[in-house]
Formats: C-alpha cells, structure tokens, sequence
C-alpha cells in the first residue's frame, strides 16, 4: 500500500478505538518499551499526544522517563518551516495546544538536536523494513535528519506492521524500533 492509502486506513482504525482501550494500548507500549536496552541514555524526545487523533498517550511514558530521572525533551511545531524546536520539559514548562491541538511548550531550555539520544515517534504505520508512514508534513524526516546517526529512533503503534510501504524512498528516515502493544519490532 501508499503513504496516502496507509493514512487512510489508519486513521480510519484509530478512529474506531475508545478512550479506554487507547489507554490499555499505551500502557501496553509503555511495558513493552521497559524490556528495550534503552534506558542509560540521558536526553529523551517524547511527543505529547495529540487526543483528537486518538494518539498513543504518552503520559505512562512520560512517568516512567522521570521515575528514571531522565532529561526529557519536547517540541514546538514550525508550521512555515515543517521544523520542530526541542525544549527540555521541566516543572516550570507551559504547555499550550497550537492550532492544531498539539500540545506544545510555550517556551523554555531550547536542546539541540545533537544532544538527543532517544527519539519516541508518533506515526499512523509502519512496515516490516522499518518505513514508517506519518501525517505526511515531513516534521520528524527533517528533525531526524539532523539528529546524530547513532540517535534511536523508536516508533509507537497500536497496529501491528505492514507487508511493504510501496512508497518509502531512501530519503525517508528508518525507525531502529517500533513498539506496539504486543510486538518490539527490530530494524
């Protein structure tokens, strides 16, 4: 299937889902991500869940980054741009929804890219080689692209992977893992 054709159907299936089985999901996620060999890092990029999409609820990540004293590191959204600004979430962090309910930092420590270690990334769907599919405005390609090389790039999902993503080019940036509630997929 396409890009354009996996959005479509999941986006469809995520649409199905109730509040509390998107709760038991991410749990399930969270758990999953306990047995990677991930967690002597120091900067953690996390997404804050966008509800209305009906998004992996990152919260149960979230405790468990701080239950570990990680730095954790969240984005504002550059909608002219399609770049992503990192700061570091602290307990004095605002977050405000944008315009497209992202939940995002008003302001705060900036990061740089370079300093990431860990990357958790929303997405509709992935595939077998690693290809993942998102909403399609190149937010996390570009911000990926310029993390270092050996930065882990970690997929959420509820659905299992695809086959193929007939679409994926080499410009597209692969995923070292992706998580679903009952499957750690390794690239």
């Amino acid at each position: 299937m396409t890009k354009s054709e996996l959005r479509k159907k999941y986006k469809a299936l995520r649409s199905e889902l109730s509040e509390d089985q998107i709760e038991d999901l991410s749990m399930a996620i969270a758990n999953q991500l306990l047995k990677l060999p991930i967690w002597d890092f120091s900067f953690y990029h996390i997404f804050l869940s966008i509800e209305e999409q009906k998004e992996v609820n990152t919260d149960y990540i979230l405790n468990i980054l701080s239950g570990k004293d990680k730095n954790i590191v969240i984005s504002r959204s550059n909608f002219t741009t399609n770049e992503l600004t990192h700061f570091l979430l602290t307990d004095n962090t605002v977050i405000k929804k944008n315009n497209y309910n992202i939940p995002e930092p008003a302001d705060g420590i900036e990061i740089s890219n370079d300093k990431i270690d860990v990357v958790f990334i929303p997405l509709l769907a992935f595939d077998k080689k690693g290809n993942r599919v998102g909403y399609g405005k190149g937010f996390y390609d570009t911000f990926l692209d310029k993390c270092n090389p050996e930065t882990l790039k970690i997929g959420l999902s509820f659905f299992e992977a695809e086959n193929e993503i007939s679409d994926a080019f080499e410009g597209d940036v692969g995923l070292d893992y992706c998580i679903t509630p009952k499957t750690i997929c390794a690239f």
